[in-house]
């Protein structure tokens, strides 16, 4: 089964791209990888979701940014490699906004880990970092970036 096909029986449809908030560019390809810059959850209306983990969300509100986030890598995704069946997930840096105490960074960026293995099967498994910020850029709850393999 495709990964389009994966994502429509999930009731899931990749998000539009936008334009990068400062000077950078959303991937930049080197050979047959890719990195891809980082995003960060969107809300229905395009607004970025602010607060931080442990303090204005918990960590299954900010799973589910990190499941709206991997959306937004997987739109980035298909526009670098041209189909969603040519792309290998080689490495997320998952970063967390969250309050100092704050431990289960893990358990949040699982939420993009788990979209990408359930859309992409074993091409979906990677690398992983998750780790705690004192903050991120608009006070977003969650930010990731990814380095992909383009298949031939």
């Amino acid at each position: 089964m495709s990964a389009e096909q994966k994502l429509k029986d999930l009731g899931l449809e990749l998000p539009a791209m936008v334009a990068p908030m400062a000077n950078y560019v959303r991937f930049r390809k080197a050979g047959d990888l890719v990195f891809l810059s980082g995003q960060g959850p969107r809300n229905p209306d395009g607004s970025i979701p602010n607060g931080k983990v442990g303090g204005e969300f918990t960590t299954e509100q900010a799973y589910d940014f990190a499941r709206n986030t991997g959306l937004g890598l997987l739109a980035a995704m298909k526009e670098a490699a041209g189909s969603l069946d040519k792309v290998e997930v080689i490495k997320l840096l998952g970063m967390v906004n969250a309050v100092p105490e704050y431990g289960d960074q893990p358990k949040v960026i699982n939420g993009c880990s788990d979209l990408l293995v359930a859309v992409l099967g074993e091409n979906g498994r990677h690398a992983r970092s998750a780790v705690g910020m004192g903050s991120l850029p608009g006070n977003m709850p969650v930010e990731i970036e990814a380095i992909i393999r383009v298949l031939p």
